[in-house]
């Protein structure tokens, strides 16, 4: 399910990029405001919005919607990585020989009293 949602969030950005390049620059009507040519100001200085304004709106919404529930779910989703958490072990090696305990000193014999 996450593969087929990702791949539907990468066919909005292709649709939002696409129609995005397909708008008229805002920058169109510069002359109208020098007074060259006709300006639409009937619905006021942005003009009536557009069908693809309005898919631009729509797919922009879509792609924050989609961008929302893909890292919910991969934050619910279990973390993988390839490197293995339990880390192999060190091959055993030959064992040490045991030391020799250190010769304990005996204990000091009493000595009489000197007169």
């Amino acid at each position: 399910m996450y593969i087929a949602l990702s791949v539907i969030h990468i066919l909005i950005a292709i649709s939002l990029i696409l129609l995005v390049l397909l708008q008229s620059g805002k920058g169109a009507d510069i002359g109208a405001a020098f007074g060259g040519g006709s300006s639409q100001t009937v619905f006021g200085g942005r003009g009536a919005a557009t069908f693809l304004s309005k898919a631009t709106s729509a797919m922009a919404i879509l792609f924050m919607l989609m961008s929302i529930t893909l890292t919910l779910l991969a934050s619910q989703r279990g973390t993988s990585s390839v490197i293995p958490e339990d880390r192999p072990k060190p091959a055993p090696t030959a064992p040490a020989a045991p030391a020799t305990p250190a010769p304990v000193p005996a204990p000091a014999a009493p000595q009489a009293p000197s007169k």
